[in-house]
């Protein structure tokens, strides 16, 4: 492992940068170049359109003119499921009329998808020594495959990953054996409210959602390394599913700015950790620059098919309701990956009939690294950034990359952005601490967020309401958490603890 330091004005690697040590195979497997026939990358803002991938040439991760893309594939039911869509076409000939089509309209339309995604969440988690389906089935990403990416198994690199709790916290829905998880619904002024759980994935974070079908791209394309810039929980999963495909590992850290936990998972798993002299942003600019000139795969938010895994947080929660739409969806955000990713995953659902409308979304920033809510505010006509400064350090980014997704999402869905201070985040941190669920304080932003919009009467008390967190308590084990105090110690007998309990 290494951890170097340098300014953010540029880096100076010690091979030329032609050195071909990190460049991919250039050649592509023929059912690899079959699986991708159909994809196609657009540019969110001209529309123009590219090929997913392309033989000899190097990854695409922005339209010529700039701008971010979107992927684009058509959805194809499994073989399988043949004889269940045939039933749903009889369905909708007897209700609808004889010769009748499905389509987004018809009741039935979306029934052998959910059939076929329920089926795969009952598939007990048995590891079978020469199964890999098992271990597709129970991902909480590759269960929805067919909806995330169309690549061969043979190169899926997954732990697996999701899976991770809804917690029912509200007033009304939460049971009467949480009374601690209840408190949370009382602090949001909520009685349907659900909290889903990212900080459960196998790193510690939602990144890891993303970073399974990143690094499964840059198995299928042979790259030979992959790199992010990253305020500590990218880096973490990049490191870890980097490290279990064999390849290596580059992260770019704001210097000063990565809680320790965050970076102690970077270099436990063996990743090249190169710590910027400048923040989020600066870090972001290097690391396109650095893995477009020596061929190392990108996987920041800006790599539109990383945003494809973490479309599986909408599917998976949306299967976890029984595909019952809430009415609102509160999430965190920094670099608008999330919001960009969950809102495609809903907007695909309700166009494959899985769902029969959207909720309304609300993005959560922290007042100090709220360009978004700032351009929101002026109704989209121009697009803000800041000098980013937050305890919410996951957050703490003032240009985002997937502004341009995300402001279609909440224009869509008729959604808000607001902002909320750091001391509004530390005190809904201490109520989630204190439930028995904990989370790092970027994820705080969520209850603070949906409090502060019941407030003002956006959100409804009886709203159903799904809120995401987004990182594990331990990400970052000092900012908001009481920390021991030295000399507290009691002497070992019974009376000078009966003493220290009286207090």
């Amino acid at each position: 492992m290494l951890v170097m330091a340098i300014n953010s004005t540029g880096l100076q690697p010690d091979r030329e940068a032609n050195d071909n040590r990190f460049h991919s195979s250039a050649s592509l497997a023929p059912d690899v170049v079959e699986a991708f026939a159909s994809t196609m990358l657009r540019c969110v803002e001209c529309a123009a359109l590219y090929p997913a991938i392309e033989a000899g040439k190097p990854p695409r991760y922005r339209c010529d003119c700039g701008a971010v893309l979107d992927v684009e594939q058509e959805f194809r039911l499994p073989q399988r499921a043949d004889r269940a869509r045939q039933a749903a076409r009889d369905v909708d000939s007897m209700l609808y009329g004889l010769g009748s089509e499905i389509d987004a309209g018809t009741p039935s339309a979306g029934s052998p998808w959910r059939q076929i995604f329920d089926e795969r969440a009952a598939t007990p988690p048995i590891w079978s020594i020469s199964s890999d389906q098992m271990l597709l089935d129970h991902s909480g990403v590759w269960r929805y495959r067919e909806l995330i990416l169309p690549a061969p198994e043979r190169y899926v690199v997954s732990r697996p990953e999701g899976n991770t709790s809804l917690y029912p916290v509200g007033i009304e829905n939460c049971v009467a054996s949480r009374s601690g998880h209840r408190q949370i619904g009382v602090f949001a002024g909520l009685e349907r409210f659900y909290l889903k759980h990212e900080g459960e994935n196998p790193t510690g974070s939602f990144k890891d959602r993303g970073m399974t079908v990143g690094v499964t791209m840059a198995h299928l394309l042979g790259s030979k390394a992959v790199a992010c810039a990253s305020t500590g929980n990218t880096s973490a999963s990049l490191a870890s599913y980097a490290a279990q495909a064999g390849m290596e590992g580059i992260v770019f850290l704001p210097s000063g700015n990565v809680s320790a936990g965050k970076l102690a998972q970077s270099l436990a798993y063996g990743a090249r950790t190169v710590q910027i002299d400048g923040d989020f942003d600066d870090a972001m600019r290097l690391v396109e620059q650095v893995c477009n000139e020596l061929g190392i795969y990108l996987l920041n938010s800006l790599n539109p098919f990383r945003v494809e895994g973490q479309k599986a947080i909408g599917f998976e929660l949306l299967q976890q309701l029984d595909w019952q739409v809430p009415d609102w969806l509160v999430l965190p955000a920094g670099n608008l990956g999330n919001t960009s990713a969950i809102g495609k995953a809903f907007r695909q659902a309700y166009e494959l009939s899985l769902i029969s409308h959207l909720p309304r979304f609300a993005a959560i920033q922290a007042e100090g690294a709220s360009p978004f809510y700032r351009s929101f505010k002026n109704g989209f006509k121009q697009r803000e950034t800041m000098q980013a400064d937050t305890v919410a350090t996951a957050i703490r980014i003032g240009d985002p990359v997937s502004y341009a997704r995300a402001r279609r999402v909440i224009e869509e869905t008729n959604g808000v952005v607001e902002s909320v201070t750091d001391a509004e985040i530390l005190a809904a941190k201490a109520v989630i601490d204190r439930s028995g669920i904990g989370c790092e304080p970027a994820s705080a932003a969520t209850l603070a967020g949906v409090r502060k919009l019941v407030a003002q009467g956006v959100i409804k008390r009886d709203d159903k309401v799904v809120g995401i967190l987004t990182g594990n308590l331990l990400k970052d084990s000092k900012t908001g958490i009481p920390q021991a105090v030295s000399g507290g110690s009691v002497k070992a007998t019974i009376e000078a603890v009966r003493s220290a309990l009286a207090e």
